[in-house]
């Protein structure tokens, strides 16, 4: 399967809400109806720190990566947080994941962005793909809800 990667566009927000709703039943998780259109609207916003990468193939968009650019206390170039990574369970297996993990660690190197990171659960099968971009750090998150 040939994958190209672009920036999410407006006319793609169709395509892009199918797959954040799967994304959403692979994890269990909801999100209200005015969360996803926000982060939406961020994604298309070019002065958010949101962005969004899209996996394309046989001219159907298969995956995204929604990442999320924020400073931090050591270093002097922003970090980039891959938050959301998914690819349609029909398109999994052929290489619409690396494509995109590639494209982020391209864009990073290219602005001089300080580090790419994301976390997962111990569980995802995905690890197989992300132990050969590095090796799990060995951090454990711990979440608050205020």
């Amino acid at each position: 399967m040939d994958v190209a990667i672009r920036e999410a566009e407006a006319s793609d927000e169709g395509a892009w809400r199918r797959l954040w709703a799967g994304y959403l039943a692979h994890l269990g998780a909801t999100v209200p109806d005015e969360v996803t259109a926000h982060t939406w609207a961020r994604i298309l916003d070019p002065a958010s720190p949101v962005f969004c990468r899209l996996a394309v193939a046989d001219d159907a968009i298969v995956g995204f990566a929604v990442c999320l650019l924020h400073e931090g206390s050591w270093a002097l170039t922003p970090h980039c947080y891959l938050e959301d990574l998914y690819v349609d369970p029909q398109r999994r297996g052929r290489g619409a994941g690396r494509a995109l993990i590639e494209d982020i660690r391209a864009l990073a190197r290219t602005k001089g962005w300080n580090r790419l990171y994301w976390h997962t659960r111990e569980d995802n099968p995905a690890r197989r793909l992300y132990d050969d971009f590095a090796p799990a750090s060995g951090m454990i998150v711990y979440k608050l809800t205020p």
